[in-house]
Parts: structure tokens; C-alpha cells; sequence
């Protein structure tokens, strides 16, 4: 078959926007996009389950900053996404999701009793992504996706859907070949009055800090050049580590859980959030309580002083910090701000010190030591990522977290989609629960040669809810989970595979960050959580 159909419509418009790579899995009804993608010239990167492929798609999106194609199959195929998507949409992550549809017969829940039929397929997505539209003509397809491009890449970024009838996607082309494509994102910029308010007070603050989260991620020098105009320390979400350098003198570093900082930003007489909600783990569970002025910057129209009263700025994080840079006073290197930056972290680690947690901090400092510098890293739910949140130095490397939507799995498949974009090395770090969850993943790295080292901490169970359990009830119940020997496993599928010990832990990981290929290790420990101050202040 020769003629060109609408799966041919569909990769030509994506190609023409600028896509190079594809996620997703196959199914009977995307049979027509899928054969499309031969005759294109797109990389296609094929997962095992589609929640993966989301992930996946999730972390090309996120280390590329560009929207990522991720194409499944109706009903079961496309309804496993929303975990994935989910997360996307808590990260800001521009995933466009391209799903077949029943026949338009079908269409408009006249329940014709199709395969994979939902009445309405398209309720399900759309309080998950940003837009969500059904294509009905194959002439639709080139301005439909570059309508979902465009939302994507308008701040806040986030994912898209876009349904396709399987009619559709067979039937003729009815349209030229597609060429070019024109896109534009709107550009969400401050408004004039409100930048002089806010530069007005900055101006007249004697301590500014900054709370920069997620949001501000691709305003790295913007808000590098004015934290160091205003002398303002910056405290980073855990959404946005990495957008600001760890071991700068204003780094207040991600201790957000921790009391002292939540002090520490509510004694500002001025503070600058930036690029975040100020949502429950950024306030520490809702205990912080701030006793000067909030400005709040957010692209997030939903978010502007969902939380906590403030000068709402909605506005992109870039444009805003430029503005503000040139607006206000460069003030004095006094060297004050930096002592009460040292201040601060003294105390964190005061804290901490006397809790006895020498392993993790010698696990998470073997961790550290191993991963190269620069290397991007991929942290499911897990209690190891937990204090990756606060204690992990990305050293020039991207920090992705599921700590958005919070759903397991996140780690491995994100970590292939990463792989996909810079060829690697990646980490991706689970637990023994989580990483079941993507389990299936290892064939696709296998597959794919993709050079993820892959960290298992084993502890037996779901450690977090161990944890939370047993400090509310006394006990834990359903955390405790029967495993597979993850080294014979992961050898099975042609993966080399290292058990290691929190001894040996930073020579094995640094021996698989060597080789070329996908690399498993396991390391069997129960680390502990440090403890939580929120609970003591609410």
C-alpha cells in the first residue's frame, strides 16, 4: 500500500515542528501511525508498558526542554499514560500525547460496542494535561498538533492530548505532503507596574531571600545575576534543584524540611518566590508562616497566591528576573548574607548529626562520589531520593524527581528517555517496590544499549510507608513485599548486574558508570528518614 494516509499526516507534522524522537507502544487501532513512522524519519523508542513510555517521554521532555511525541493506542493503552502525564503536568514536562481513537462512527458515546470503546475517552485527560482535542479529518491533523505544540511550550510548560480515529489515521492523506510548520509559544511577560512594586521592595529589604522552584529551571542565570544584585541567599524547591549552583556563597541549598529553613525563609522581610506554588513539601507541610512580604512570580495563572498571600506576579520566570535585575540597586558585598547562609546550613546539620544516620549519609555520599560529574540523575519514590531531595549536589547535572504527582516507577523509564536525548551516562535510582514497576524496562534498555546505571536500594518493602506506618500506628501493615533476585534478573535480560554493600557501593557504581551499556546494581540496606519537624509546629 502506497497511498499516503493520515498516519503519514501525522509524522510529516511532527517532523515539520521539530520532534526527532518518539515514545510509545503500539496498538491495533494506531496500526496506521505506527506504519507511518517507518517511511519518516523519526526515532522511534519503544517501552513495555505505556505508563513507562510516559515516564519515558516525561524525561526527554525535561532534559531537552522541548515537547516529546509520545503515541499509543486506545482506550487500555492510552488510559495507562495518566500516571505518567500526571507527573508531567506537576512538572511542567511538554509531553504531547497522540492516542487512536474508535472509528468516527463511534465517536460520541453511541456505544457501538468497539474495541477499547470508552464512552468519552477524552474526559479522562482533560484534567490532567493542559489541552486535550479529537481530530475528526486527516486535514485537521497539521494545525490540531501544532495548536497542542504551542500549549505545551507556553509557560507553564506541560503535556497535551491529541485522539486520532483509527478511520483516520487508515484513510487517505487528502492533503499534500507537510512541508513546514510555524509555531509560536506566547510569551507570558510582567507587567510594567508590578516589576517596579516588586523592585521597590527588594529595594528597601534588609534580608531578601529567594525561593526558586521548578518554574525557574530555565531562568538559571537570571536568577544567578539578580540573587547576586540583591546579596539574597536562594533556597531551591525540591522541583528546582539545580537552578541555582550548590556551592555558590548564597546557596541555601533544599533543606525544606527541615525547621531552621522554614525559619529561615519566614524571617525574610522580603521574599521572592519564584517558579513555585509554595505547595505542602515547599512550605513544610504548610507549617511555614512568613512574617514580611511575599512576591510571588509564577507563569501558573492556578498557582498565583494559591497558598499565601502575595504580590502575584503571573509571568514567566526569565522575563520577570531580567526585569527585576535591571530595576533594582546593586547592594554592598557586606559578606552578611553569606554568613547567614553558613548560619543556617550549620544548623541543618547540627540537626541531623544528632540523629545517628551514618549510613545514609555514607550511602548518599557514595552515590555522590561515584556518579561523574555533569551526569544527569532520575529518583523514584524512594527513601534514598527522599534525601536526594534535600542533600543531593547535582553538580552541573539535571535532578529529576517524581516528586510532582508522586507516583512509583518514575526512576527507570524516566532515566531511558533521558538516555535517548544525551546518549548517556544517566542514573536512575529505586527501591526494590519501585522498581517493579519498571522491571519490564530492562528489555528496552537492553534493546536500546541505553547507558543508565541503574540503583536498586533492596530493603524488602515499601520503606517510606514502612516508616509512615510505624510511626502513626505503631506497626506496618501491606508494606512488606516478596522480590526477585534483581542480579539474576536483570542478567536474564542481558543487563550486567553488580550486588554491592554500602563498603563497596561507590567502587561498583563508578565500575558500571565505565561501561557503554545499561548496568543494574543492587545494594541490600534499610536506611532510615531523617526526622521530620513539621509535625512539632502545626
Amino acid at each position: 500500500m502506497n497511498e499516503r494516509n493520515g498516519g503519514d499526516v501525522v509524522v510529516e507534522t511532527l517532523e515539520a515542528l521539530g520532534a526527532r524522537t518518539v515514545f510509545g507502544i503500539p496498538g491495533q487501532h494506531a496500526l496506521g501511525l505506527f506504519d507511518a513512522l517507518r517511511r519518516s524519519g523519526l526515532r522511534y523508542v519503544g517501552s513495555r508498558t505505556e505508563v513507562n513510555a510516559a515516564f519515558a517521554a516525561d524525561g526527554h521532555a525535561r532534559v531537552t526542554g522541548e515537547v516529546t511525541p509520545l503515541l499509543v493506542s486506545t482506550g487500555p493503552g492510552a488510559l495507562q499514560t495518566l500516571a505518567g502525564l500526571q507527573e508531567s503536568a506537576a512538572a511542567s514536562a511538554p509531553v504531547l500525547g497522540i492516542s487512536s481513537q474508535i472509528p468516527r462512527a463511534g465517536l460520541g458515546g453511541v456505544r457501538g460496542g468497539y474495541l477499547h470503546e470508552l464512552t468519552d475517552q477524552l474526559a479522562s485527560f482533560r484534567d490532567v494535561v493542559k489541552h486535550a482535542r479529537v481530530v475528526r479529518h486527516a486535514s485537521q491533523i497539521p494545525s490540531a498538533l501544532a495548536e497542542a505544540w504551542e500549549v505545551a511550550m507556553t509557560a507553564p510548560f506541560g503535556p497535551v492530548w491529541v485522539e486520532i480515529p483509527q478511520d483516520v489515521l487508515l484513510g487517505p492523506a487528502g492533503v499534500p505532503p507537510v512541508t513546514s510548520m510555524e509555531w509560536s509559544a506566547r510569551e507570558v511577560r510582567p507587567r510594567a507596574e508590578l516589576v517596579a512594586e516588586a523592585a521597590r521592595l527588594l529595594d528597601g529589604a534588609e534580608r531578601p531571600v529567594i525561593l526558586a522552584g521548578g518554574g525557574a529551571l530555565h531562568a538559571r542565570d537570571e536568577l544567578l545575576e539578580l540573587a547576586e544584585k540583591l546579596r539574597a541567599p536562594v533556597v531551591t524547591t525540591f522541583g528546582g534543584k539545580g537552578n541555582f549552583p550548590w556551592d555558590h556563597p548564597l546557596s541555601a541549598q533544599s533543606w525544606l524540611e527541615d525547621w531552621h529553613t522554614t525559619e529561615f525563609l519566614a524571617d525574610a522581610d522580603v521574599l521572592l518566590v519564584v517558579g513555585s506554588g509554595l505547595g505542602e513539601l515547599s512550605s513544610n507541610y504548610r507549617t511555614f508562616r512568613p512574617r514580611g512580604t511575599v512576591v510571588q512570580v509564577e507563569a501558573d495563572l492556578g498557582k498565583l497566591e494559591s497558598n499565601y498571600p502575595a504580590l502575584g506576579i503571573h509571568a514567566d520566570a526569565a522575563h520577570t528576573l531580567s526585569a527585576l535585575t535591571k530595576a533594582t540597586r546593586r547592594k554592598p558585598s557586606d559578606g552578611v548574607a553569606e554568613e547567614r547562609v553558613l548560619g543556617l546550613l550549620a544548623s541543618v546539620r547540627e540537626r541531623l548529626a544528632a540523629q545517628h544516620l551514618d549510613l545514609e549519609w555514607q550511602v548518599l555520599d557514595a552515590v555522590r562520589e561515584a556518579v561523574p560529574d555533569g551526569t544527569p540523575t532520575c529518583w523514584d519514590m524512594t527513601i534514598l531520593a527522599y534525601w536526594a531531595w534535600s542533600a543531593w549536589d547535582p553538580r552541573g547535572g539535571a535532578q529529576f524527581t517524581a516528586q510532582g504527582a508522586g507516583g512509583l516507577g518514575y526512576g527507570f523509564p524516566a532515566a531511558l528517555g533521558v538516555a535517548a536525548a544525551t546518549g548517556g551516562p544517566v542514573l536512575a535510582v529505586s527501591g526494590d517496590g519501585g522498581a517493579m514497576y519498571g522491571i519490564s524496562e530492562l528489555a528496552t534498555a537492553a534493546q536500546h544499549g541505553s547507558r543508565v546505571v541503574w540503583l536498586i536500594v533492596d530493603d524488602g518493602g515499601y520503606g517510606i510507608l514502612r516508616e509512615y506506618m510505624t510511626d502513626a500506628f505503631g506497626q506496618a501493615t501491606a508494606t512488606e513485599l516478596a522480590r526477585p533476585d534483581f542480579v539474576a534478573l536483570a542478567r536474564a535480560f542481558g543487563v550486567p548486574a553488580t550486588r554491592s554493600t554500602p563498603e563497596s557501593l561507590r567502587e561498583d557504581l563508578a565500575k558500571a558508570f565505565a561501561g557503554d551499556g545499561p548496568h543494574v546494581v543492587v545494594l541490600p540496606a534499610v536506611l532510615r528518614m531523617f526526622a521530620p519537624t513539621h509535625l512539632e509546629h502545626t
